[in-house]
């Protein structure tokens, strides 16, 4: 024998003697699957050995020897070969050789018998039903403990260590309330339980906080993760979806106390069982927490197929702590599922009713949820705005006298811009109009730039207006493009000059300080249009089909001596053609920011007409127009249409839930070769997992 062979051989013996008896399951079969399946398992046999199954295995392969002689290494091939000095015959053949403790397992393992407590490949060790042990002695001085207890206090004693100190009263209720409500408790409570005299006390405790709606709140919050629970689609565009039933469903169940059971057949097949109630069918809303494609141009049976197979994984993983997604592109390399296996599996939840894309149907009516508490905040943020609201509309109307003679005074501040030029990267076309405006036409683009030039013989000019107009040819009059509301988002607006005679500076880019509007969309504010982050811009819902404009003021005043050309760019990265519509450009040239907000030639006019011969109207546009130039006065009226907006919503809402249906007719199932849902192989019909208990009932 080699010295070499020999050296590993001791080196064995070494590491064994204080390893302690080597276990199958935990230290062989790992090494088995981990280095030798890929050659060896149920996919390929190579030289006809197959160590997955514990036959093949001692029989060994081509070559006639046993691959696994019990209690005696020396004449088992398999270890021959893990251990040989022949590097034609050294295994595994690829890779490093297996480690000394691998060798050391191996060798321990067949010189003691080679015991391979499982009968076949589909009984796994976390299959085996385990044994009771017996509960081990502890002093008497820990009289009281749980059995439980009993195992921890048994291993503290044997390494001469001693329990930590019972904890004391407000120590405990912190525990207890933080693990089973997952909120602290409050002062008076703690001062409760600590003063409370009764023995019986801490169990007390212990009722209450079950009892608690939060009990099930901070419960459920692990089952719905285990659910992958989420209020969106999941893929690109991540649309919103209406799922919160089933969430509240999981939370009752568990403030309910519901049998694990019935929570379990609820959730996988409440709509298949006789006369489902709703919440039966509410909680089929397990497996519609699939991701769902809202993008264009996918292919839907794909999407389909991938949210069975996400039921499979999930239902795998959260009932049977399995990861039966290894076998849906070959036989399961650790766990007893086969390839086949998975898809008669898969063929359960491969017969509803959902789609590919855009698969929100089936959906369900369910009841509103209670929103007392949210109209009873809404009505009183609407008193108190209205107040305030009110407060401003007294301050404005003290100082209408002197706000009248300098709006009459004032001729216009803005001058309009005669646009040429216009070219859209996405291949808009625009028509010039008698007001100044430009009009889109032609392509609506997704996503879309647009370069507008302009020139002008001012000098000193401080701001830039842009108007956006409505239009009768534009989506719901406009000003934007979008075809369900006729809003856009401007993500972008950047301006640049160069003089028309002479050189250009080094840098031509214009810097705004900011910009203010009439009217900005939530979370859609028009500073946003000029912070130079392409993720955020302006936009106007939801008062759509009406004139709007946004000022944006420049950094250092601009203007060329012999004239200046100035360019503009309007940049659409949100996507779905949310691009403008109509719109118009101005400048000005006045120093006095408060001066710049937009009056017009009308407005102006009837302010320097003597109040007795005003009509009712002209008094009341003049009003409005004061109303308007403040700022104070157009946020609190913007939050006001906010809140009002949204008591609407509540009161008129209809609420659906995501659910399960199953199809009249069964879908054929058939093996995905390699996971490929278009490479179809055998037909399959449902079915369980060798290991599992026979269906008594054909369920999804």
């Amino acid at each position: 024998m080699k010295r070499w062979y020999l050296g590993r051989i001791l080196a064995a013996g070494a590491l064994v003697a204080t390893a302690g008896a080597v276990d199958f399951a935990r230290d062989i079969q790992p090494i088995f699957i981990k280095r030798c399946s890929e050659c060896h398992g149920p996919d390929q046999q190579k030289s006809r050995l197959r160590l997955d199954l514990k036959a093949a295995a001692f029989q060994g392969g081509r070559s006639g020897k046993p691959g696994l002689v019990p209690g005696h290494s020396d004449q088992s091939e398999v270890f021959r070969r893990v251990v040989t000095h022949d590097a034609d015959d050294l295994m595994p053949p690829k890779g490093a050789p297996l480690t000394e403790a691998d060798i050391a397992l191996l060798k321990a393992w067949i010189d003691g018998g080679a015991e391979w407590p499982e009968a076949d490949a589909r009984q796994h060790w976390s299959f085996v039903p385990p044994t009771r042990p017996a509960v081990p002695p502890v002093a008497a001085a820990h009289g009281g403990y749980t059995p439980v207890d009993q195992f921890l206090l048994a291993r503290l004693e044997r390494e001469g260590l001693t329990p930590a100190a019972e904890a004391d009263r407000p120590t405990l209720i912190r525990r207890l309330s933080l693990d089973l409500t997952g909120l602290p408790p409050s002062w008076s409570e703690v001062q409760d339980f600590v003063h409370d005299p009764r023995p019986d006390a801490y169990e007390r405790l212990v009722d209450r906080l079950l009892r608690s709606p939060h009990y099930g709140e901070h419960m459920a919050r692990w089952w719905l993760d285990l659910a992958r629970y989420a209020d969106s689609n999941g893929y690109q565009v991540d649309l919103a979806r209406s799922i919160w039933p089933y969430r509240d469903w999981v939370i009752d169940a568990f403030n309910r106390n519901k049998p694990f059971d019935q929570f379990t057949i609820e959730q996988l097949a409440g709509d298949l069982l006789p006369n489902p109630s709703l919440a039966q069918r509410i909680a089929t809303g397990f497996n519609r927490n699939t991701k769902i494609n809202d993008e264009g141009g996918g292919d839907a049976e794909e999407y389909r197929t991938k949210a069975v197979k996400d039921r499979v994984a999930t239902t795998a993983t959260t009932w049977l702590g399995l990861t039966m997604a290894c076998a849906e592109c070959h036989t399961h390399k650790y766990d007893p599922i086969s390839h086949e296996e998975y898809y008669r599996f898969y063929a359960f939840f491969n017969n509803t009713a959902d789609g590919g894309n855009y698969s929100v149907e089936p959906t369900l009516p369910v009841p509103p949820p209670d929103v007392t508490r949210q109209v009873r905040y809404l009505r009183e943020r609407i008193a108190e705005v209205q107040q305030r609201l009110d407060g401003t509309e007294r301050e404005l109307e003290a100082r209408r006298d002197e706000w009248e003679r300098t709006t009459a005074a004032h001729a216009d501040v803005w001058v309009p811009l005669r646009l040429t030029h216009v070219v859209s990267t996405g291949g808009s076309g625009y028509t010039n109009l008698a007001d100044g405006s430009v009009l889109a036409t032609g392509v609506n683009p997704i996503y879309d730039t647009i370069h507008v030039e302009t020139e002008t013989d001012l000098t000193g000019i401080t701001a830039v207006l842009l108007e956006v107009l409505p239009d009768p040819s534009l989506p719901k009059n406009g000003p934007g493009r979008w075809g369900q509301t006729g809003n856009f988002i401007l993500d972008e607006f950047a301006a640049s000059a160069v003089p028309l005679t002479g050189p250009a500076p080094a840098d031509t880019n214009l810097v705004f300080t900011g910009a203010v509007a009439d009217w900005e969309q939530l979370y859609y504010r028009a500073e946003h249009a000029v912070d130079r982050n392409p993720k955020t811009g302006w936009a106007i819902g939801p008062r759509f089909g009406e004139r709007h404009f946004l000022i944006a003021p420049l950094q250092e005043p601009v203007g060329f001596s012999g004239g200046t050309r100035l360019g503009f760019r309007f940049e659409h990265y949100h996507g779905n053609s949310h691009t403008l519509g109509r719109f118009r450009l101005s400048v000005s040239t006045v120093q006095d920011l408060a001066a710049l907000w937009p009056v017009g030639d009308e407005t102006r006019a009837i302010a320097r007409t003597p109040r007795a011969e005003r009509t009712a109207e002209q008094t009341a546009r003049l009003v409005a127009a004061q109303r308007k130039a403040s700022g104070q006065w157009r946020a609190l009226d913007a939050e006001l249409f906010r809140v009002n907006q949204r008591e609407a919503e509540l009161a008129n809402a209809k609420h659906t839930t995501l659910v399960m249906k199953e199809l009249p007719q069964p879908r054929e199932t058939y093996i995905h070769l390699r996971g490929d849902f278009l490479a179809k192989g055998k037909v399959v019909t449902p079915g369980v997992p060798e290991f599992l208990p026979p269906c008594r009932r054909t369920p999804r």
